[in-house]
């Protein structure tokens, strides 16, 4: 059945419908960073290697299996969205996240059931792909939906906003683990498992709330008619902007999982930092990152989304080669911060403004599939394996091979942003 609900028309309607939608992607996302925050914790639980890189190896190629299921979550919850609804497909993606997460808090490792343990993750990751799959689409397009022409950015940047702080919750409970509630060896041993059993009871409780969402369009024949509407019959009378989504994400998604989830491990195996420190220095940027994408968001309102990523892919480019040189030799704390800080200002001209660009492409038949289909592509390619091949790249002794390949790829995206339209200027969600 096509539904019949409009978008709150008032100010505080708008707000509220945003916050709701927000909510449930912080915790989409805490859910999704927690493995990769607590990784350098239960590697050995489920890979019994003498080698501590070849474990985070294994783990983070898991890691990048469930970036690989992300755009068959694409697929599935963008078409879900276009054809039922953004609400219901959001409601979705959060129930399945919370199964992910419930699946790794109680599996048992390597020395209880063997092999068995491991591909247990396998599937947990498989599940919390396709759900983070569908969410990333979907609530990009919600969120730009709801938001009004002139504060379009502002409004869409909270998608990142909840994002990051996601990781940012996910960073913190581990904090408080590591520094006030268990020992080291607890932690090793057990107590990685407590911020999974959060994250799905979070998970569960979004979910009830995201039922009380109001819709951002309706659809219904008058829209576009149903055979239309969410199919890829549809979504290739676009291949420019399917294409686009692919180009402009490849660059930003490198340079974002290298400076945020990447940067953990990165100080600690290359930089001599000791595992609660890294945790700490990665807290502390990704608050102020956070804070900078509204921002940025609102500047894009005022100048249009083209300056900005303009602006990521020239230094992006230029500094991440030196930055990362750097930062590979640094063992002071505040200097590590501003180093990764610097970097994060950068990424912050692609990640604050890239969902509302990617909606601004597409009509609304096909929006929730177009963003989140070709994104989950890029993502799978270029963001989801880019911690697996930084640590590859270690293990063979060419560290430094990394930072040219985030340099490369940012280049490669910076070719699209001088050519490509200004969306703020030719956006179809006018239409």
């Amino acid at each position: 059945m096509p539904h019949k609900t409009t978008p709150p028309q008032t100010t505080p309607g708008r707000i509220k419908s945003i916050i709701g939608g927000s909510l449930g992607n912080l915790v989409e996302w805490y859910d999704w960073y927690a493995y990769s925050s607590l990784a350098i914790y239960f590697s050995a639980a489920f890979f019994p290697q003498q080698n501590a890189v070849a474990q985070l190896l294994n783990t983070s190629g898991i890691f990048a299996i469930g970036f690989l299921m992300r755009p068959i979550g694409g697929w599935l919850m963008g078409a879900y969205a276009d054809k039922k609804g953004r609400k219901k497909a959001l409601t979705l993606s959060v129930l399945l996240m919370s199964f992910g997460s419930l699946m790794i808090a109680v599996v048992p490792g390597y020395k209880e059931i063997g092999v068995a343990a491991p591909l247990i993750l396998v599937l947990a990751r498989v599940i919390q792909g396709i759900s983070v799959g569908g969410e990333y689409g979907t609530s990009a397009t919600y969120l730009s939906e709801m938001a009004t022409k002139k504060h379009r950015g502002f409004y869409s940047s909270f998608q990142y906003v909840t994002l990051i702080m996601g990781q940012l919750v996910a960073l913190g409970v581990l904090v408080l683990l590591q520094r006030i509630f268990l020992s080291p060896a607890q932690l090793q041993q057990w107590g990685w498992r407590i911020p999974f059993g959060i994250g799905a009871v979070l998970a569960i409780t979004v979910m009830y709330l995201r039922r009380s969402l109001h819709e951002s369009v309706q659809l219904d024949d008058k829209t576009a008619p149903a055979q239309q509407r969410g199919t890829f019959k549809a979504l290739l009378q676009h291949p420019k902007a399917v294409f686009t989504v692919i180009g402009l994400t490849m660059g930003g998604t490198v340079a974002f999982y290298t400076f945020t989830t990447y940067m953990q491990k990165f100080l600690t195996t290359t930089s001599g930092f000791s595992k609660n420190d890294a945790t700490l220095i990665s807290a502390f940027t990704l608050i102020v990152f956070m804070l900078l994408q509204p921002a940025f968001g609102l500047l894009s309102d005022k100048i249009g989304r083209k300056p900005l990523l303009i602006g990521f892919g020239i230094l992006g480019t230029l500094t991440t080669v030196p930055i990362m040189t750097n930062l590979s030799s640094t063992r002071e704390f505040w200097p590590a911060f501003a180093l990764i800080m610097c970097a994060l200002v950068i990424v912050s001209g692609y990640t604050s403004i890239n969902a509302v660009v990617k909606a601004e492409l597409f009509p609304v038949n096909v929006r929730a599939l177009g963003v989140g289909f070709p994104y989950a592509i890029a993502v799978s390619l270029f963001g989801g394996t880019a911690e697996y091949i930084a640590l590859d790249f270690k293990d063979q002794h060419h560290q430094e091979w990394f930072y040219w390949y985030v340099s490369i790829c940012i280049a490669l995206s910076l070719v699209l942003y001088c050519t490509m339209g200004d969306t703020k200027k030719y956006s179809k969600i006018e239409d």
